[in-house]
This record gives C-alpha cells, sequence and structure tokens, in this order.
C-alpha cells in the first residue's frame, strides 16, 4: 500500500471528519461531481439507488447520516492504485432514532477515487443493507 495515495489519505481526513463532526472540511474535500454511494445500489438512504452527486445531495447525506451519529472507522487493510483506495473496514456505529440510543456495525469495503486536484470524485460502500440493519439494536446509555 502506497500511504501517499491521495484518495487513501483523503480516506483518512473523512474518517476524521466523521470523529469530529467537521461538516465544512467534509464537505470541502469534494469535488464539485463527486459522488456517493454508501452503499450502492437502491436502499433506504438512496431509493433510487443513483447516488448523491451534487453538492446539495453530499450535505444532505451528510446531515441525514453522519452528523447525527458517532461512527468508529476501523481500517483493517488498504489497497492502493493510482488515484483509488478500497478500504476493508469495520464501522461501528452509534446513533439516535425518536429520542433512543441504537448501535449498527456496519462491515464492507469503501473505495476512494481522487481526480489530479486531489479532490473526492467517488465514495462507495460495499456493504448489503440488510446486513447493516439486522446488527441494529437499541443501547442502554446510563
Amino acid at each position: 500500500m502506497n500511504e501517499n495515495n491521495p484518495a487513501y489519505q483523503m480516506s483518512l481526513v473523512s474518517r476524521e471528519c466523521l470523529k469530529t463532526k467537521d461538516k465544512a472540511r467534509w464537505l470541502g474535500m469534494w469535488a464539485e461531481d463527486g459522488i456517493i454511494e454508501d452503499p450502492i445500489g437502491p436502499t433506504m438512504l438512496d431509493p433510487d439507488g443513483k447516488g448523491h452527486a451534487t453538492p446539495e445531495a453530499r450535505e444532505a447525506f451528510y446531515d441525514r447520516n453522519i452528523a447525527n451519529a458517532d461512527i468508529e472507522y476501523i481500517i483493517h487493510e488498504t489497497y492502493t492504485s493510482h488515484l483509488e483506495c478500497a478500504n476493508i473496514v469495520t464501522l461501528n456505529v452509534l446513533m439516535t432514532i425518536d429520542g433512543k440510543k441504537y448501535s449498527q456495525q456496519v462491515n464492507g469495503v469503501f473505495t476512494y477515487a481522487c481526480n489530479e486536484a486531489g479532490k473526492l470524485t467517488a465514495l462507495r460502500g460495499y456493504w448489503e443493507f440488510d446486513e447493516g440493519a439486522a446488527t441494529l439494536k437499541e443501547v442502554d446509555v446510563a
């Protein structure tokens, strides 16, 4: 793995923004036409399965899926090539739904692609929505 790979570096910046809730920095990582497919295909997170490919759509994705969750992003392995990388990850998510706390675990492969300017052109999540949903459980935060 090339630790200087721009897509790998952007994946680390994205992980840091998830941890620190730095919305402006996270949104600033994207090329104008960058697309988020997380997960890939139609789900309740993206009913049409076309991804989130405008600045407004990426901001809405952040607001719905990142802003109100604590996300631990664990990288198990990374493979890099040119301006892209693939991270094998576990996401441990803690979120509030209707005033109750829930945890969820997502295991998958997340790929990142950058343009020559170092901006993200794509983030694609290879994970099954139903498998992630099956891990959703209410947690006691007392």
